[in-house]
């Protein structure tokens, strides 16, 4: 006589249980149980709408609508009683759900599959989490808002290739990181746009012969409308690529940001303080200040673009249409998630607290010829050729190099050595103020134009 295994998944097509490592390496309802309170969300909606076409009595909604209930709380509270042999965080519910209410539980899954049901989950999950991951980012540009309004006179030199290239504010660099975010937050709000489509109804690939109202659903779940098709609509994971790439980008950028922290948090640049509560010591050396959060953001940076890649090389030779693959789309995806809401919330906690030190800032600047490009440009202002102009500075930061001395610190003799166009004013443009206030046009690092860029900024923050 043939035994049946009764707790495996649709039992009655096998003859034999499952091998117990085969059962564990297959579930995933100990990653994808994050899921529950979508899966519930997208159960209810469903449900609604299995009762309107007539599919669900009005008591088997009202049972059903009961019994999620009590299996949210139960989540909530840390009693639900968690089991491989369900595979997935859906079956687990469902067979949760049957067990309360009966039979009705049984009929909730009428006119859909796991692989639409997994697809929708995914999508509501993503959403939510974009939510977050903005209210973060949101935070960290307040920051830098502020930060940039206290420091819009603040001197610093602005680098190329790491070398001293010309005077700008620190209020100016700051706005440079907000910009960065602004495209980071105009990404995620564009990817939200592909996120945002249904596949619920697509049921395993084909659709299915009941006459659900997909719309009806879509709205019930906040979606902005159904999906086209239903082999598309169970394989697709373009936009968990997506928000991956957009992840990846917002790392980037803080991998850059902490770069900088810490270059400056340096004894050989000096020119911010981390406050302690972002650092920590070392074992050994009671002198460090280790500037643990951004060193830490900037290694992280790593692991997202390393789910980017995943994601991409799990999907590059999947037929249509779903595939057990596709269960290993999803620790990408809360890791990236989880990894974004928060680095964000450590910079947005952390960047009110960071103190420029404006002195060493400013002798910083005087030190590398910064201003070397404003006298180039006073030269072509007089008349003479940009190369010709280039090569009489050139001349003047030799002198300066080998005099110890600062362009501003040149005597207007020896100015005039180099050039008989040189006159007294040169030294008003020479001055680290006096180039970065010449700099008074939309983008410029002008005081002025900083603090217009700021009271611009703010507006959009939260638009």
């Amino acid at each position: 006589m043939t035994t049946v295994n009764t707790e495996k998944l649709s039992s009655a097509r096998f003859a034999e249980a499952t091998d117990a490592f085969v059962e564990e390496f297959t579930a995933s309802v100990g990653f994808d149980q994050r899921m529950a309170r979508q899966d519930i969300r997208g159960s209810l909606a469903h449900a609604a709408m299995l009762c309107k076409i007539g599919i669900l009595t009005e008591q088997e909604l009202a049972d059903i609508q009961r019994g999620l209930a009590q299996i949210g709380g139960e989540i909530e509270r840390g009693e639900f009683v968690w089991s491989i042999k369900q595979e997935d965080v859906h079956m687990n519910i469902e067979a949760r759900l049957t067990d309360l209410i009966g039979i009705a539980g049984k009929k909730l899954h009428t006119g859909r599959s796991r692989n639409d049901q997994v697809a929708t989950d995914i999508r509501l999950y993503l959403r939510d989490d974009i939510a977050a991951i903005l209210v973060q980012l949101e935070r960290l540009q307040t920051a830098l808002l502020d930060k940039a309004e206290q420091e819009a006179d603040t001197i610093m030199p602005g680098f190329t290739h790491l070398q001293v290239a010309q005077p700008v504010t620190f209020g100016h660099h700051l706005m440079a990181w907000f910009e960065m975010l602004c495209r980071d937050r105009e990404r995620l709000r564009d990817c939200l746009k592909r996120i945002n489509v249904m596949p619920l109804g697509a049921a395993a690939l084909a659709g299915t012969s009941y006459p659900i109202d997909r719309h009806m659903t879509a709205e019930l779940l906040g979606f902005f409308r159904p999906s086209n098709n239903s082999l598309d609509s169970v394989s697709d994971r373009d936009f968990a690529i997506e928000f991956a790439a957009a992840g990846s980008l917002i790392m980037m950028h803080l991998s850059r940001f902490s770069e900088e922290l810490v270059l400056w948090a340096s004894a050989q640049f000096d020119f911010i303080d981390i406050p302690d509560a972002f650092c920590t010591g070392s074992s050994i050396m009671p002198q460090k200040k280790n500037p643990d959060v951004p060193e830490l953001v900037r290694g992280k940076s790593g692991r997202v673009a390393g789910h980017l890649m995943s994601l991409l090389m799990l999907m590059k030779s999947q037929p249509l249409a779903y595939n057990k693959d596709n269960q290993e789309d999803k620790e990408p995806l809360f890791d990236t998630a989880d990894t974004l809401i928060n680095c964000l919330r450590a910079f947005a906690d952390m960047m009110p607290h960071v103190k420029a030190k404006r002195e060493n800032m400013y002798n910083s600047a005087k030190r590398g010829f910064a201003t070397a490009t404003d006298l180039a440009d006073y030269l072509v202002r007089k008349g003479m050729a940009f190369r010709d102009a280039h090569e009489v500075v050139g001349l003047a930061v030799r002198l300066g190099l080998e005099s110890g001395r600062d362009l501003s610190e040149l005597t207007l003799n020896e100015l005039q050595g180099f050039s008989s166009s040189i006159g007294a004013e040169v030294f008003d443009i020479l001055k680290l103020e006096g180039s970065v206030a010449s700099r008074n046009h939309i983008g410029g690092t002008a005081p002025e134009q900083v603090r217009k860029a700021i009271a611009a900024a703010r507006g959009q923050v939260g638009a």
